[in-house]
């Protein structure tokens, strides 16, 4: 098992889910915990976010949250997080969680969630942060972008190499499992798309 690694865990904030995207947060929390990983997340206090870190934390581990100033004043953050890091903004937010961890596992989530998981996946591909990226396809949340992730690399817009550039789960157990085995692998470098 490998020691200390901190996870960068990206999921939505929104209320009123399906109770089996609650869950698979929340177990994947528990993961994180139970193999000492940290949780790092855009210290939400609803929805994915929240879950995740409740999962962790309810499981003896560590959840660090960072969030913007502007968040903080509008009382969208967590205080129940183990330690919360603020930015000045959300470009500084993605900067900061790209910085502190080794890892993306991102969750569902709408505009926000697919704004940072594109741009690790973009950070990625042009090897400014080579870390493993796991989507945990929760009830088929994702298939369309795995479809279209396909259809891209099919139609020449990227590399037959890009494939590796994430790698889409069924399960919380199978996300901690795909980071485990890439991370002692250690993530090679992508084809440069140039």
């Amino acid at each position: 098992m490998i020691e200390k690694v901190n996870i960068c865990v990206f999921g939505a904030s929104s209320r009123d889910l399906e109770q089996g995207f609650i869950d698979d947060a929340y177990q994947l929390g528990t993961l994180l915990a139970q193999r000492g990983w940290t949780c790092f997340n855009g210290a939400g206090c609803e929805g994915l976010m929240r879950a995740v870190s409740d999962g962790t934390l309810d499981a003896g581990g560590e959840a660090i949250g960072v969030i913007p100033q502007f968040m903080v004043d509008n009382g969208w953050h967590y205080d129940r997080l183990t330690r919360i890091i603020t930015t000045a903004d959300m470009h500084e937010r993605k900067l900061t969680l790209a910085k502190m961890t080794q890892a993306v596992i991102a969750l569902p989530g709408g505009c926000g969630t697919m704004e940072e998981l594109l741009e690790a996946i973009t950070w990625r591909q042009l090897n400014l942060a080579p870390k493993p990226i796991v989507v945990l396809n929760t009830l088929g949340f994702y298939n369309h972008l795995a479809a279209m992730l396909t259809t891209a690399i099919e139609q020449g817009f990227m590399r037959k190499s890009h494939h590796r550039l994430v790698q889409f789960v069924n399960s919380p157990e199978q996300a901690i499992a795909a980071i485990e085995k890439e991370l002692q692998e250690s993530p090679q470098p992508i084809e440069s798309k140039y």
